[in-house]
Parts: C-alpha cells; structure tokens; sequence
C-alpha cells in the first residue's frame, strides 16, 4: 500500500478527526508509514478556521504518537506550510527555529490578497481566468522565494479545484507559461512535486496537478513525486491511490518519495 504523505488532523482547523484515528485508518489498510501534515499558514485571521499552530503542542503530541506506535506504523511528522511573500522573514525564523522538528514540509499557496479561492466570493470579484492567473503568478513567485524551506509542493493547481468555470477555462496548456516556470524552479532546486488525489474528490475529478503538469516536470527533469489524499476525514485516507499509482507510472515514473528527517527516500511504485 503506497504511504500516504498529506493528511490532516484536529490540529488543523479544517479536520475535527484525532490524530488517533487516522493512524489506527492507515493501520487497517496496511500501510507501512504515513506523514501527517497539519496546516501552518501565517497570517490567516481572514479565514473562517484557525491555520496556525501551537508548533511546540504539535510537536510535542506527534512525538508522543510516533513512540507510541512505533512498533505498529512509522509515524512521520509533517507540516504543509502556507507561503505568502509579505510573511517572509517569519518564515526564514519558522525555518531556522523549527525546520529540522520535521520529516517532511509540504510548500503550499493557498491565499491570494487574503482571500482564499475555496470561497465563492473569490471568483466572484474576479472570475475564473483572471483569478487562475494571478494564482499561478503568486505561486511561482512564492516557489522562487522560498524554495529553500519546503521539501515537496503541494497540489500545485490547488485554485483550479474551486474555479467556477474549471471545466471550461482551465488547463496545463492555457496557463502553461506560469506553471512551467513553478515546474522548473522545483525540478533545477531538486523538490518534490506532489500527486494529490484530493483532487479526485473535485468537481473536476482528477488529481492535482493534472496529468498533463506532471508529464511536463518529469520532461523538465524532475524525479521526486510524493503522494497524499489530503485526508481530513479518515474514510479519505489513501483516496485513489491505486488509481495515481497508474497514472503516475504512464508519466514516465517509476518511484514515489517519502521524506524523513527532511531526506529524500525513492520508493518503488
């Protein structure tokens, strides 16, 4: 069973799943190991949940579990960092004080000038193309700068999932000069582009990024690819996975990659 490496928990404030009961899910499917990834995203107050974390709590209760099921399931501990330009100093401390607590970070760009493109009101100031656009500007933008404190990047077309007029306007190759230069910044600085099947669970009904984007990193020269259901509800544990293992081979890849202690371990497909 392929490990899942993006998942959340009730740390994050979109999951009201214990940490408990997502480990003892991947137990019952057999996974070997799984990495939860919690949201961390600074400056957020202008969500309706909470994405920041107590980081000494986090850590603390992970290591707890990770003991505690040591001889059932490798635990490891992760975080999915949200990246935003104006935080950049408190993310280069975040880096220096607690990057080496983590197996695993997962880069994510989530927000556009506060606002969260998993709301209607998003799309509705600036419509689908438009805000597709300035998404995948920031998002490279956001890689260039901070490349440096992130292990793999999370669901790269996140933005596309909640686009009103996905089916219609988006693809890799309308928006293909903004995602290549993300894809190269990954590839040439040796990060992880990540397969995540929550992007199944989308109106869309494919994973993220499409099939199309992860052909061209693996064009590009990139050989890491990390895979994760961004389960926030135990019955989405290892979502699909079956389904981008497949996938992911017919994209030229033979490997997934698994981080610990922030290293790069290739396991087969």
């Amino acid at each position: 069973m392929i490990c899942d490496c993006h998942l959340h928990t009730a740390f994050s404030g979109d999951s009201n799943t214990p940490a408990r009961v997502q480990i003892e899910r991947a137990i019952s499917m057999r996974m070997k190991e799984i990495t939860i990834t919690d949201h961390h995203d600074r400056d957020s107050s202008f969500c309706e949940d909470n994405f920041e974390l107590d980081l000494p709590s986090y850590l603390s209760a992970l290591n707890t579990l990770k003991e505690e099921y040591r001889d059932k399931i490798r635990i490891n501990i992760g975080i999915e960092l949200g990246l935003q330009l104006h935080i950049c100093r408190y993310l280069e401390k975040f880096h220096k004080d607690f990057g080496s607590e983590f197996d695993f970070i997962i880069g994510s760009s989530h927000f556009i000038r506060s606002h969260d493109p998993f709301y209607p009101s998003f799309w509705e100031a600036c419509g689908s193309r438009q805000g597709l656009e300035e998404f995948f500007t920031l998002s490279f933008k956001r890689a260039r700068a901070f490349h440096p404190f992130f292990d793999s990047w999370g669901h790269l077309d996140y933005a596309a999932r909640y686009a009103p007029d996905s089916a219609s306007v988006y693809s890799y190759f309308a928006f293909k000069e903004q995602i290549d230069s993300i894809l190269r910044v990954l590839a040439e600085n040796g990060k992880a582009l990540e397969c995540n099947t929550g992007g199944f669970r989308s109106r869309l009904s494919h994973q993220n990024p499409d099939t199309e984007i992860l052909k061209q990193y693996r064009r590009m020269g990139g050989e890491h690819i990390t895979i994760g259901s961004d389960a926030h509800a135990p019955e989405h544990l290892g979502y699909g996975f079956t389904r981008a293992k497949e996938l992911l081979k017919q994209c030229g890849f033979h490997y997934y990659t698994i981080y610990h202690n922030r290293k790069a371990e290739m396991i087969p497909l």
